[in-house]
C-alpha cells in the first residue's frame, strides 16, 4: 500500500470488559474528532455489565458496531474485531482513554504523508483527572521511572507500539495473525513480532490519548505486578527483548528490602532512595505544576517500580527456575 495513493480507512477496535461509564466517555471524544471519516468496533469480553445500550445510543453520531462474545482477554478480543473491520488501518484503543479532537486528522495526515506499516501514539492525563490518576501517569511515562518507554522522543529504549494506542495495516494483521494468547505482555509481543517480519514503524508523537488507567493504587498495583510478570513472558518467547532496563525495577525492589535491612546499621541505602524520591517529587510536581500530584507521584513510583520488580522476580524464579508455564505466576492474581 502506498500513502500517496491509497486512502486511509482507520478502524477503531476497542475491547470492553465491565466498563460502561469508560465507554461512555470514550464514544463522547469520539463525536467530537475535527475528521468523522472512520469506524468504531466495540468488542464486548464476556461482561457482567453489558454496554449495548450505551454503546447503540450513540449510532446516530458514529458510525459504530457492537459485539458481544466470551470471556477471552483483549488480546483476542482485538482479533475479534480486526476479523469484522472494513478499513485498511485498525486503530486499537484501551476503553479508559480519552480521544483529543485532532487525533483522528493527525493520524491521517501522519499516514498519508509517510507510511509505515504500524504505528503508536503517547499518552498523556488529562486536565480532569484526578490527582491519583495524574500521579499514576506520571509514574508511567517518566523518564525517571519507566525511561520514558511508553512513547516519549527521548525514551531509552526502542519504540514499541502499546495497545492503549496502537495502530498497523490490514497486511500486518493478515501476515502475524494478530495479538496473541497472552494475558497480559500480548501489545510489546505483537510490537517484537512485526519488527521481526520487516514491518516499518513509527511514533505519532500529535496522535496522543489521555489514558486513565486505574483509579486506587490498589488496583495500580495488581497491573503494575501483572506486567513484571509479563516481562519474563515476553523473555520466553523473545529472549532478546530483555534489556537492562527491565531488571531496573527488581533492582530497586532487591534494593529497598536491603536498606530496610540494613538500617539498624547505616542509614545511607535510604538515604539514596529518599534522594531519588526527591527527585521525583520536584520534577512530577514541576510537570503537573501541583505540589499533590507530585506527592502522590512518590507513592505511584513506589509502587510502579516495587510492585512490579517483585513480579518479575516471582515470574523469573516460577519460570526459569521451577520451569512452569506461561500462566503460573498470574494464579490468583490475573487483573481484569
Amino acid at each position: 500500500m502506498s500513502a500517496s495513493t491509497s486512502k486511509v480507512e482507520l478502524s477503531l477496535i476497542i475491547p470492553l470488559y465491565n466498563r460502561p461509564d469508560e465507554i461512555r466517555e470514550l464514544l463522547q471524544s469520539l463525536c467530537l474528532q475535527e475528521d468523522a471519516d472512520f469506524e468504531v468496533l466495540i468488542v464486548e469480553d464476556g461482561s457482567s455489565l453489558k454496554s449495548e445500550d450505551i454503546v447503540q445510543s450513540f449510532s446516530n453520531q458514529l458510525k459504530v458496531s457492537y459485539y458481544f462474545k466470551p470471556n477471552s482477554g483483549p488480546g483476542q478480543s482485538r482479533n475479534y474485531g480486526a476479523e469484522r473491520a472494513n478499513g485498511n488501518y485498525f486503530i486499537f484503543l484501551d476503553s479508559d482513554c480519552i480521544i483529543p479532537p485532532h487525533y483522528i486528522s493527525s493520524v491521517k495526515s501522519f499516514l498519508q504523508s509517510t507510511f509505515v506499516d504500524a504505528f503508536g501514539g503517547p499518552d498523556r492525563a488529562d486536565a480532569s483527572f484526578s490527582t491519583i490518576q495524574k500521579a499514576i501517569n506520571y509514574s508511567m511515562t517518566a523518564l525517571f521511572t519507566t525511561g520514558g518507554i511508553r512513547g516519549s522522543k527521548n525514551s531509552v529504549e526502542k519504540f514499541h507500539p502499546r495497545s492503549f494506542n496502537m495502530g498497523y495495516t490490514r497486511e500486518v494483521f493478515e501476515k502475524t495473525g494478530g495479538f496473541a494468547k497472552m494475558r497480559f505482555g500480548e501489545d510489546i509481543d505483537m510490537s517484537i513480532r512485526m519488527m521481526k517480519e520487516g514491518f516499518k514503524t513509527a511514533l505519532i508523537p500529535e496522535a496522543y490519548v489521555y489514558h486513565k488507567r486505574r483509579s486506587t493504587f490498589r488496583q495500580f498495583y495488581k497491573q503494575v505486578h501483572n506486567s513484571g510478570i509479563a516481562r519474563i513472558n515476553l523473555y520466553k518467547r523473545h529472549p532478546e527483548s530483555l534489556k537492562l532496563l527491565h531488571f531496573f525495577p527488581a533492582s530497586f525492589s532487591l534494593f529497598v528490602i536491603f536498606s530496610l535491612l540494613t538500617l539498624p546499621f547505616t542509614g545511607l541505602p535510604l538515604a539514596f532512595l529518599l534522594l531519588y524520591f526527591l527527585a521525583i517529587f520536584m520534577d512530577a510536581t514541576l510537570k503537573n505544576k501541583s505540589f499533590n500530584v507530585g506527592l502522590l507521584a512518590i507513592v505511584a513510583s513506589f509502587i510502579q517500580l516495587f510492585s512490579y520488580g517483585l513480579g518479575f522476580i516471582k515470574a523469573l524464579y516460577r519460570r526459569l527456575i521451577l520451569g512452569k508455564g506461561e500462566f503460573a505466576a498470574f494464579e490468583k492474581n490475573f487483573y481484569k
